[in-house]
Order: C-alpha cells, then sequence, then structure tokens
C-alpha cells in the first residue's frame, strides 16, 4: 500500500526527518535482533536510491517555526508537529498534495489541517 503510493506519485516531498526515522528503525531492529544487519544494510540502500528521486526538506528555521505552533487537534508530539510543519511548507510550494502517513495522530491533524491523505483507512 505504501509502495504502492510512493512509486505512483508524481513527485515525493518528505522531511529528512523521515530518513532519520527509517534509518533509526532500522538501527533498532538490528540491536534488538529482529532484523539480520545484511537486510537492514539492504533496506537501507534501497531507501537511499528511493529518496534520491524525492525533494527532501531540511529542518529549517520556517519548519521549526510552524512546529511551535498548535496543530488541530492538540496535543502533537515534537516530532509530528516537525511531520505536520514540513507538510504545511511543502503545500504552501506545490498546492494539491497528499499526505502519506500511517500515524494516526498526523493523519487526524492532516486532515484537519485541509489535506488529502494515503493510504485510504475506515474511520
Amino acid at each position: 500500500m505504501v509502495r504502492e503510493a510512493l512509486s505512483s506519485a508524481e513527485l515525493v516531498l518528505a522531511s529528512c526527518l523521515t530518513l532519520i526515522e527509517c534509518d533509526r528503525v532500522l538501527i533498532r531492529a538490528v540491536a534488538t535482533s529482529a532484523l539480520p544487519e545484511a537486510m537492514a544494510s539492504e533496506r537501507r540502500d534501497v531507501l537511499a536510491r528511493t529518496a534520491q528521486h524525492w525533494v527532501v526538506f531540511d529542518i529549517d528555521a520556517g519548519v521549526v517555526d510552524g512546529a511551535r505552533r498548535p496543530f488541530p487537534p492538540e496535543p502533537i508530539r515534537t516530532l509530528d508537529a516537525i511531520h505536520l510543519a514540513t507538510a504545511s511548507l511543502a503545500h504552501s510550494l506545490v498546492g494539491d498534495m497528499t499526505l502519506l502517513s500511517l500515524d494516526d495522530r498526523v493523519r487526524a491533524s492532516a486532515r484537519q489541517m485541509g489535506l488529502e491523505v494515503l493510504p485510504a483507512r475506515e474511520p
């Protein structure tokens, strides 16, 4: 579902935080013996090759300023606020866009911000 959404997207915009979180998941999986290092390394390579085709936003002053403001509905966790601030910035730059997230809190906030959200889920 996520792979299909990314592969069919005309343009993928992401926060550098997304890449950090993906790497952290792989590091944690290896550290807890949930994933062999060789498999984690392969997945890191796939991520790196894939992300080369993305527009990756840094956590700059504009994103920080946006993350420091309230989001609907509060409370929002810090890292989620960074993702939402990045999404807001991306939306202001490209207009029509869809947010891809598996996090229910981010999804709820994004919807209240007027963004379409994938993957589609039952309410």
